[in-house]
């Protein structure tokens, strides 16, 4: 027996249903609602796919969930009465746990959660089929608690420090409410794997990359994207483009930016929040795209690849399945100065080897229309596999 889902044209699986069920019920679980970013795209691309569906969120700004879904279709939960949530969400960590558990799934055939922060642990209904697609397991409670803490304000530091044993173990325990996990990239697979014991799915997440091209013109920087946070490790971009004295655009802004302005010599531009059609320019004109994070997957440097310029990155994480050593980028081993120098250095002296057309080429197999596809197939699967399971389904011939 097969669930039909009425999918778009780039997901639809054109096999015949032996016994088609109807639409179910589908809600949308994700973290919080309050800007854009690769969590927001997906919960957009999961909307193309359930239009029908309702939107779960533990805090909104509402200036910019409106953009993701109707008022009517979201819904949030008791942290949003608190004043200040949409700005200090993540200081309300402590009472994630607790606001999931309550918000009221009854009545939905597949529920899905779209994990970074906390999502996976609302509790399902006992029929309904639970997804989740995961971005990261929670980078604050694992592999990169430290790092967390120590840019914290004292504050959050003790009351982290209190919960943390119990938040991991809460982790952990609704980590087994899920039917079927889905990771972003074989790098948090790997992940999943570790914390949760679990396996996972691998599904590159969408990457708008038709709205991006090539240019004819070629600027003289490198160029770096995205929120300034520390395990991006721009200190270590801005760094290098002082020793080497590179011009650097660094466009976005956040939490670590003062830090970095402070550490930044006069070939560093900062450029702050910039419109789309200014960070297209950006990208197509840049000589490179740095990466010297450790991303779960990394929209930032597919954007770059599909405006044809490539990518020098830390080789670990994401980067390995997005970025093509010697032909759509180049990896530095070390998060030192020195390594992502010498990287720097031996991009300079093959630079004209990169081929504009070939790296845009590579980036379009990140296309929203293959997620769509892998993405309906697998939701699909489950769904038919779960009524199959199901007390009184008919037996297959």
């Amino acid at each position: 027996m097969r669930v039909e889902l009425d999918l778009p044209a780039a997901a639809r699986d054109t096999r015949e249903a032996e016994e088609p069920l109807g639409q179910p019920k589908v809600a949308i679980v994700h973290y919080w609602l309050v800007g854009s970013g690769g969590g927001e795209n997906v919960v957009k691309a999961m909307l193309e796919l359930f239009p029908q569906a309702d939107v779960f969120t533990l805090v909104e700004d509402p200036a910019f969930s409106q953009t993701i879904v109707p008022r009517d279709r979201l819904r949030t939960s008791f942290l949003q009465r608190i004043p200040g949530a949409a700005r200090h969400y993540r200081a309300l960590l402590p009472l994630m746990p607790t606001a999931l558990e309550n918000l009221d799934l009854r009545g939905y055939d597949l529920i899905i959660s779209s994990e970074s922060g906390p999502a996976k642990g609302i509790v399902p209904p006992l029929d309904a089929v639970h997804i989740c697609y995961c971005h990261s397991p929670m980078r604050y409670l694992w592999d990169q608690y430290h790092e967390y803490r120590a840019s914290a304000g004292w504050l959050q530091r003790l009351v982290l420090s209190l919960c943390i044993t119990r938040l991991r173990l809460w982790d952990q325990a609704s980590s087994l409410r899920v039917d079927r996990f889905i990771a972003n990239s074989r790098y948090v697979a790997s992940r999943i794997d570790r914390y949760y014991r679990r396996p996972a799915h691998v599904i590159h997440p969408p990457v708008d990359v038709d709205d991006f091209a090539l240019s004819e013109t070629r600027g003289d920087y490198y160029l770096i994207t995205g929120r300034h946070v520390s395990y991006k490790r721009i200190d270590l971009a801005i760094a290098a483009c002082n020793a080497l004295g590179r011009k650097l655009v660094i466009t976005g802004d956040g939490p670590e930016t003062a830090r970095l302005r402070a550490g930044a010599g006069p070939t560093i531009e900062f450029v702050g929040r910039c419109s789309f059609a200014d960070l297209k320019r950006h990208y197509s004109e840049c000589r490179a795209f740095l990466m010297p994070g450790e991303e779960d997957f990394g929209i930032a440097p597919v954007e770059a690849m599909a405006s044809g310029r490539p990518v020098i990155a830390y080789g670990r994480g994401g980067a390995r399945e997005t970025v093509v050593d010697g032909k759509t980028g180049l990896f530095f081993p070390e998060q030192t100065v020195e390594s992502l120098s010498e990287a720097m250095l031996a991009f300079e002296g093959r630079e004209d080897r990169f081929e504009p057309a070939a790296i845009r080429r590579h980036a379009l197999g990140f296309a929203k229309g293959r997620f769509m596809a892998e993405f309906g197939a697998f939701v699909g699967d489950a769904l038919a596999t779960a009524q199959e399971r199901r007390p009184g389904a008919r037996a297959k011939d």
